[in-house]
């Protein structure tokens, strides 16, 4: 089966071997890194998110590319572990906004809690767009997205680390009601970082709090799903380049189902094309508050318009544990 990853290229699905179960696997190492500018120095001040926001202008964000096909290492060996849950599904809870704002009814099936992503890839110089959503931890300030849309990926060696690195929530059609978020810290799978694993295409960003306010305060926080079946209901936000030129959020709502029989990966049919990425796939969706509670995130499409996600499980609650109390 081929399938063509979002940003990555054309890879072939190698068998996967079991792990034991009941804990994080060997391919569950992760990897963290200090946000950049496009200069290489650190995110640590709040002239330098100043510096962001006006790189980010209207003209930059609209030419910016949905996170596609850009160069890449093809995925070259599945990460040996079994393909379903590793141990008993769990759940974290999601949180609703506390920062009083401007709270304008959102259109239909669509979430404060999900925004676009924007930055700049350090080998090409050229600058790309991706989805994320804001998920509660004890840190408040943590979004998930792709691990593609935080770094490049590596065959052989470690990726690179993207730049000017930012989140905008529920941006629509150059507006940003919140804000734009920096990012200050990355995490990633180390798998992902080193070998441009697929399955494991997942990574977590503390933010910088904006006007000393945090982003999961600001706009709510989804919870966090791990080892359920991979069959099950769903709800998909992003920004698809091939929807409205990704200028506005996107759902699809479906049941997931088991992407190979040695592969633990999950997908639905969306035809969700680049700048999706990051996208969360969503249990249990609230469409009264826009929150419901990641159990995936969108990293590929197929052929016939199959998405794919990396199944969570043990280790992307690992990683939430991680990351998640990093202020």
């Amino acid at each position: 089966m081929a399938t063509l990853a979002l940003i990555i290229g054309t890879v072939e699905i190698a068998a996967a071997k079991p792990s034991v179960p009941g804990g994080p696997d060997k391919a569950g190492a992760t990897t963290t890194a200090t946000a950049a500018l496009s200069d290489g120095s650190a995110v640590d001040s709040r002239g330098d998110l100043a510096k962001l926001e006006k790189y980010w202008t209207p003209e930059r964000m609209a030419k910016a590319i949905p996170a596609d096909v850009p160069p890449g290492a093809p995925l070259t060996e599945g990460a040996p572990r079994k393909a379903g849950p590793t141990g008993a599904p769990g759940s974290t809870p999601a949180a609703r906004p506390t920062v009083k704002g401007d709270r304008a009814a959102p259109r239909i099936n669509e979430s404060a809690a999900v925004g676009k992503v924007y930055f700049r890839n350090p080998v090409n110089g050229l600058n790309y767009m991706c989805s994320a959503a804001a998920i509660n931890s004890a840190s408040k300030q943590m979004v998930t997205t792709a691990g593609h849309c935080v770094n490049t990926g590596g065959s052989g060696s470690a990726g690179q680390w993207m730049q000017n690195w930012v989140y905008i929530p529920r941006y629509r059609q150059g507006a940003r009601p919140f804000g734009t978020f920096a990012a200050k810290q990355f995490r990633s799978f180390t798998s992902w970082v080193n070998s441009s694993d697929l399955t494991r295409d997942v990574a977590m960003v503390t933010t910088w709090p904006l006007n000393n306010n945090k982003v999961v305060n600001v706009t709510g926080g989804h919870g966090l799903s791990w080892n359920f079946s991979r069959n099950q209901p769903m709800t998909i936000f992003g920004y698809p380049g091939n929807r409205d030129n990704g200028e506005l959020q996107w759902v699809c709502q479906g049941t997931t189902r088991a992407y190979g029989l040695f592969d633990p990966r999950i997908e639905m049919q969306c035809d969700f094309g680049g700048g999706s990425s990051g996208g969360p796939w969503l249990r249990e969706f609230n469409d009264a508050n826009g929150l419901g509670s990641q159990n995936g995130v969108m990293s590929t499409i197929s052929s016939g318009g199959w998405n794919q996600s990396p199944y969570f499980d043990d280790s992307v609650k690992a990683m939430w544990d991680a990351q998640g109390s990093i202020t």
